[in-house]
């Protein structure tokens, strides 16, 4: 096995579709942003484009962090919920009051994929299940690391395509523009994928996430970000 296709089987296992172009697309944004705004007091030469370099790199590297440690706090937040509705439940000596619950909790995700017969059935099955389960522990788990790597990882390499401009070219504003075509082609590309995914036109998606990117962007620069 090849170490792309390793990479991309450890991403997959621990994040979605939408999770991974969400995450690349925040990559994407913050270098974007990062490099705009230095860009705007950039000196000439070689010094310009190490700084526009390390303001791309740090950027994406401070909110790769920031992203990973938000992935395992959502994880522990997901857990709790589920604790607190299995105490719930097991809390509540009456079986209908039990029941109410879960279809309160349950049956608006399942209206789009079943009729209500076969939710009945399906929430009484949850309700045995659950009146008999352990709520899970509220703790960090080895698969929330990894999916918190998984986020790093995606938010980072999002950024380094259009970071090369800036190691060829001495120049810093030819590096900048050269960046900012990638970085437009990329925001592109994620949104055909979304595109695709949602099952919607792939060539306007794809022009629709690039104005969104870039209209975000002036945003976070006019906000001071």
């Amino acid at each position: 096995m090849t170490a792309p296709t390793t990479r991309a089987s450890f991403v997959e296992r621990y994040l979605d579709s939408a999770s991974r172009l969400g995450e690349v697309l925040f990559g994407l944004i913050m270098v974007l942003g990062a490099t705009l705004t230095a860009g705007l007091s950039i000196g000439d030469g070689d010094t310009g484009a190490r700084r526009l370099l390390q303001a791309a790199l740090g950027c994406n590297i401070a909110w790769g962090i920031i992203d990973a440690i938000m992935y395992v706090m959502n994880c522990m937040t997901e857990r709790a919920e589920k604790a607190r509705l299995i105490e719930a439940i097991q809390r509540t000596p009456d079986r209908e009051r039990a029941l109410d619950i879960i279809r309160t909790d349950i049956e608006p995700r399942l209206e789009a994929l079943s009729d209500p017969a076969d939710r009945d059935v399906f929430c009484r099955s949850i309700l045995t299940y659950l009146t008999n389960s352990d709520a899970p522990k509220i703790t960090v788990t080895r698969d929330d690391l990894y999916g918190a790597i998984a986020c790093f990882w995606l938010v980072v390499l999002a950024c380094l395509p259009a970071s090369t401009p800036f190691l060829l070219f001495a120049e810093p504003i030819r590096a900048l523009r050269v960046s900012n075509a990638l970085l437009i082609a990329m925001l592109f590309l994620v949104g055909h994928k979304w595109g695709r995914l949602v099952h919607t036109n792939p060539l306007l998606a794809g022009v629709a996430m690039v104005a969104i990117g870039l209209a975000l962007v002036g945003v976070a620069i006019l906000l001071g970000g």
